[in-house]
């Protein structure tokens, strides 16, 4: 039998360059004095003096937006794109993908700014309006938010700072807009002015000379440099809003939309990344760590695609990628140009993090996201070195008393305890954290039976006092310790990969060397019993 691949092993001294750093980075553009009915009505009638707040004002409002950014196209020479709805069979029908040669273009000739428009048409919460009087030939217009398809301009740019990206600006009211940069690009753009040397991934980088100031630049991206880029961009193109609604308060602000963070292990052989991956997925398939483990033959895998789709394969031109997901994020493990390993925590609610959406909160975010992708690789690590020393074992076999209470043991083979260790393996609670009811329910389904409140509270808290878990501050939030992971994945593979298998050894999908053994070892057995006339009367 071939020796086992084993993810320490492949990692040990052949990480040739590791980097942390934001990836995609998309905000959300409002103006807090247009959320509410009223103060649509303070806008048109108090700000804009008309006398009566109606829907036809709005509209002025747009069809001038509209007629600004065509004038502005064909007075500036920019491509006025419009395009259908993205074919999601294809991965080269997005916007940027349009949008790719006029980027390359301005790249080439050095020129910065807007180098494309996209106009298209997109589902939108806006303002609508009804009127509401009894009155023949009388108005009193009540304001109401709906969702509508209504048009939208994507003002692509080549950004000093950011290269390309784009502001995304509705056509109606209150006009949302949306802002998209990349975080790599701006760390390369640094990286080059600093004078460090580097060679690029697709999207990241392969090599450095200098990995610790690279890394410290990419740490220095925050709300400041997102915040000058869309005042940059908002300076060079037409908006709906004019410098005197800007003076009396009706402009934009930031919020985080979607935030990628990422991390890249480069390693120092391509193989070894294809490696890294063999041994992970053999690792977690079959015991319930991933939510969702896929191979991707070079197309999107969707709900509509028939065909079961989970051969693992690892051969030249397939991508190897694990997801899961937690709430409204997900974080996904891939390899990045087949010589990296890149983790990607996305979160597209701030909220599942317990993090505010407003821009100034985005430091706090990528550092909880890093703790996300550095807690994912340490638990796949400690996954593949998971046996406890006999001291550690001898312990949480044994009541244990500390901070002056008593708890249970936690024995191998107990049906709670198994169902305990179960739970806690699995990735998402291990990687998120967890809590009384989030953990209960995956207890209760390992157990098959009932499961309260109560007896989880019981467990928790021996699980603490024996050191496997620990409470975050201020919360009712628990994370597993380094004992603790060890222990869940020790419990769970002893019982799943080493015991079961060869009590059922005898018979298939047991390997055929291993059931001849066990029928060689069963006739010797049976001749020692007949010689010692010790055979059951016939």
């Amino acid at each position: 039998m071939a020796t086992a691949v084993n993810i320490n092993d492949v990692l040990a001294g052949r990480v040739a360059l590791e980097v942390e750093c934001v990836d995609r980075l998309l905000l959300n553009a409002y103006v807090p004095s247009l959320q509410v009915p009223g103060q649509v009505v303070r806008f048109l009638a108090g700000h804009r003096g008309n006398p009566v707040p109606s829907p036809a004002v709005m509209g002025q409002i747009g069809n001038r937006f509209v007629g600004q950014v065509k004038a502005f196209a064909a007075a500036d020479q920019v491509p006025l794109l419009r395009l259908a709805a993205p074919d999601r069979s294809r991965w080269d029908d997005r916007k940027l993908d349009h949008v790719r040669p006029y980027l390359d273009q301005a790249e080439r000739d050095g020129r910065f700014g807007v180098v494309a428009i996209v106009s298209c048409q997109e589902f939108q919460h806006v303002f609508s309006a009804r009127n509401r009087a009894t009155k023949p030939g009388a108005v009193w217009f009540e304001f109401f938010r709906e969702r509508r398809r209504v048009g939208a301009y994507y003002f692509y740019f080549l950004d000093r700072e950011f290269w390309p990206g784009f502001v995304k600006i509705c056509t109606y009211f209150p006009y949302p807009a949306q802002v998209w940069v990349n975080g790599h690009e701006w760390s390369k753009r640094q990286a080059r002015r600093a004078g460090i040397e580097f060679a690029a991934l697709s999207n990241g980088f392969a090599a450095c000379a200098d990995p610790e100031r690279l890394q410290a630049i990419c740490d220095s991206l925050g709300p400041d440099d997102a915040q000058a880029f869309f005042e940059r961009s908002m300076s060079q193109i037409p908006t709906p809003l004019s410098p005197a609604d800007r003076a009396a308060g009706y402009w934009w602000e930031l919020s985080m939309r979607q935030v990628e963070v990422s991390r890249t292990l480069v390693l120092d052989d391509p193989r070894r990344a294809r490696s890294f991956f063999e041994a992970l997925v053999s690792d977690n398939v079959g015991i319930g760590r991933p939510e969702e483990v896929s191979v991707v033959f070079a197309r999107q895998l969707r709900k509509a695609t028939p065909g079961q789709f989970q051969t693992r394969v690892f051969t030249a031109g397939t991508d190897v990628r694990i997801d899961f997901r937690y709430r409204s994020s997900r974080v996904k493990q891939y390899l990045k140009d087949g010589r990296a390993l890149r983790i990607e925590t996305v979160i597209n609610k701030p909220d599942d993090l317990g993090i505010q959406r407003r821009l100034r909160n985005l430091p706090d975010l990528i550092a909880k996201a890093r703790q996300v992708n550095q807690r994912l690789l340490m638990i796949e690590r400690a996954g593949q070195s998971c046996a406890i020393g006999s001291a550690l074992f001898e312990r949480i076999h044994q009541p244990y008393e500390r901070e002056g209470q008593r708890t249970g043991a936690l024995r191998f083979g107990d049906t709670r305890a198994m169902a305990l260790a179960g739970a806690l393996h699995h990735v998402l609670n291990a990687v998120t954290g967890f809590t009384n009811k989030s953990l209960r329910g995956h207890v209760a389904g390992l157990l098959g039976q009932d499961y309260s409140q109560h007896q989880m509270s019981y467990d928790l808290r021996r699980l603490r006092l024996h050191g496997l878990i620990e409470r975050l501050p201020r919360s009712n939030t628990y994370i597993l310790t380094a004992e603790g992971i060890r222990v869940a994945v020790f419990y769970t593979k002893l019982q799943n990969r080493l015991l079961r298998p060869l009590l059922d050894a005898d018979k298939p999908p047991a390997p055929i060397d291993v059931r001849r053994a066990l029928a060689t070892i069963e006739r010797a057995v049976k001749t020692y019993i007949q010689a010692a006339r010790l055979a059951p009367a016939t």
